[in-house]
């Protein structure tokens, strides 16, 4: 995926305007056609971010996930994220290696009944790689696909992310997804801000949640033209929301994962004119590549609403309030926990996703009052 999109997409923003949007475009709507193709083709259910059709598989087919959802995912999801396509890579890479160690397991012999642990650990290994975040992944795993904390699985689940972050810290580094310089304790005022930013970061994410499952409800209807091709429109219109933006703001945060986009933010250095801007492109270029069945995940998405809306927020509330640098980052914060616990109805994965993302212990107190008041929301 970086390789793809160093080499594509973020090396035409340092050409000239002509060059960055014939390219861009010939990028997006080459790799949604072919990831399109590709779907079609071999692997309908590797579309989407694939955890949905890993909890499917753990409970209808005993943990059985063929081989050919591994490949397409991995050729589909590089391609997907790597050119551009504003979607995650945390999702495919809990279907990919939950396909991958349930293929494993067939062959060391395991029959196709008795695949669920195998199916577990893996995921949980490709979540703590993919994240660097091995407790989340644990909790993830037990809490969205498994359903049960106490499971007898957590014993192999909990070895299987250890080694999952251990592969990524020797190929990765053991350094956190995002480093907040100059953090320290929040004041009260952000204190007494977060239920706001929460709440609003909460109802983003459900708002996105409908938006998404509604488009892709009509996508599965009928149509005169192919799968293929809607994919591709998908692509389409992230290239032209994505472009739009950045020739306007010079970010090309609306682009595949973001994450330089959200690190500005949670520095500090991103106007809140800017971050809402952003969440409003982001948002609309997601849901239109998800819902015409772009083949990447949800949860770096999530994670970027949430943030440009916890710092949108907080930038708005300072023009009136003696916000610290703290504050901004805590409440951005606030807003990505938030947003990704209401998606994913899984609170205590996204508090400790966002911690381990960060490793600030002070911040552990807002990321509580912040999922709790997501999951408020998400169940209303």
């Amino acid at each position: 995926i970086h390789f793809i999109y160093r080499n594509g997409l973020e090396a035409l923003t340092h050409r000239s305007r002509v060059v960055f949007l014939t390219g861009s475009f010939l990028l997006l709507a080459g790799t949604s056609a072919v990831t399109g193709w590709l779907l079609t083709r071999f692997c309908p259910e590797a579309a989407g971010s694939g955890i949905p059709q890993v909890k499917l598989a753990f409970w209808r087919d005993f943990g059985y996930i063929p081989w050919r959802v591994v490949w397409v995912k991995f050729l589909g999801g590089a391609l997907t994220v790597g050119g551009g396509s504003s979607l995650g890579r945390e999702g495919p890479s809990v279907q990919l290696a939950g396909g991958l160690t349930s293929q494993l397991s067939g062959w060391l012999g395991t029959a196709k009944q008795e695949r669920r642990t195998a199916t577990a650990a893996g995921s949980a290994a490709g979540l703590a790689a993919a994240f660097n975040t091995p407790i989340a992944a644990v909790t993830f795993v037990l809490e969205e696909i498994i359903g049960d904390l106490n499971s007898r699985m957590l014993g192999s689940v909990l070895l299987a992310a250890v080694l999952g972050a251990l592969v990524a810290h020797g190929l990765l580094g053991a350094q956190p997804a995002f480093t907040l310089h100059g953090q320290g304790s929040p004041q009260w005022l952000a204190f007494a801000l977060t239920p706001f930013v929460a709440a609003l970061a909460a109802v983003t994410g459900c708002w996105f949640q409908k938006a998404t499952l509604g488009l892709r409800s009509i996508n599965r209807r009928p149509s005169f033209m192919a799968p293929w091709v809607r994919t591709m429109l998908g692509g389409i219109a992230v290239w032209a929301i994505g472009a739009a933006v950045f020739l306007g703001t010079g970010h090309a945060g609306v682009f595949s994962l973001g994450y330089d986009d959200l690190s500005l933010a949670l520095d500090g250095r991103l106007l809140w004119q800017i971050a809402a801007l952003l969440l409003v492109a982001k948002l609309a270029a997601t849901t239109i590549c998800y819902g015409l069945g772009g083949c990447g995940g949800i949860f770096a998405p999530t994670l970027f609403f949430g943030g440009m809306t916890g710092a949108a927020l907080a930038g708005l509330a300072g023009l009136v309030l003696p916000l610290t640098a703290a504050d901004h980052v805590t409440l951005a914060v606030v807003g990505m926990c938030a947003c990704l616990g209401a998606v994913v109805r899984a609170p205590v994965t996204g508090i400790l996703i966002v911690f381990e993302m960060t490793h600030e212990f002070a911040l552990v107190p807002v990321l509580m009052i912040g999922g709790l008041i997501a999951e408020m929301i998400s169940r209303r």
